[in-house]
């Protein structure tokens, strides 16, 4: 059974490169695998963007393979994502949307220039606090001034999960990723992207593992980072396994 361990110390002078090789190298190895497992909208996700009225425009940050981009057919969306295997593979499968390669840090978009946003179980990759906050400010900067975004963080206390995680576990782990031999049917007939991604990863006949870097949130540290980023909490909570909040830009004064 493989199971996740202590993340490695983040060399303060160069988080940029732990993440690089402990979440983005492994998710363009990944993408195909990833993507066929990834289908179905949670819950308040699909609440959130089906709230959202006909005609806005929103932002998916960290998109990963699309699945939310066809949630509400009311409104249009531009995705994004640090691999450009899982780019490809959101924009080719959800049109008219569209999806682009870009890092969460340096979204490539004007300020307030989206109604909406998203970012689904993707800040829990920056391996810093400072990092984390940075992330929140970015998807902040990019709301109107009465636009919302909700994001989710994976929770440190899920004790009631498979994982077991809770409070007195370490916050920063590496979790795996098992590919074995036999990928899902799904995968094996996927679009050209897809399938394109899938010749990046491994073709030996055993499974193999790849490890990619959480950050654990505590309750109450998404709702603190949000503060420190600029922002407004609208509305927060606990679903699967994650800590989530819907937040603003903070009205000007």
């Amino acid at each position: 059974m493989v199971v996740e361990a202590p993340a490695a110390s983040v060399d303060a002078a160069r988080p940029g490169a732990y993440e690089e090789e402990n979440v983005h190298a492994v998710y363009e190895q990944i993408a195909s695998h990833f993507s066929s497992t990834r289908y179905k909208p949670w819950p308040i996700v699909e609440r959130f963007l089906k709230g959202q009225p006909d005609g806005s425009i929103g932002a998916d940050v960290g998109c990963g393979n699309g699945k939310y981009l066809s949630v509400n057919p009311g409104v249009y969306m531009v995705a994004s994502d640090r691999s450009s295997n899982l780019a490809k593979i959101a924009a080719l499968n959800h049109p008219p949307h569209s999806a682009l390669v870009a890092d969460n840090l340096h979204l490539p978009h004007p300020p307030a220039c989206f109604d909406f946003a998203i970012s689904i179980a993707v800040i829990h990759h920056l391996s810093t606090p400072d990092r984390r906050v940075e992330a929140t400010r970015a998807i902040l900067d990019v709301l109107r001034p009465t636009g919302t975004a909700l994001v989710y963080v994976w929770a440190l206390e899920q004790k009631e999960s498979r994982r077991g995680w809770d409070e007195g576990h370490e916050q920063d782990v590496m979790v795996p990723w098992v590919m074995h031999k036999n990928k899902p049917k799904k995968a094996k007939r996927g679009t050209g992207a897809e399938q394109a991604a899938s010749s990046a990863e491994p073709e030996d006949d055993g499974p193999k593992t790849f490890h990619r870097y959480y950050h654990l949130y505590r309750q109450g540290e998404l709702e603190s980072d949000i503060e420190q980023a600029g922002g407004v909490v609208v509305e927060h909570g606990y679903e699967k396994d994650n800590w989530w909040a819907i937040m603003s830009p903070k009205p000007s004064s």
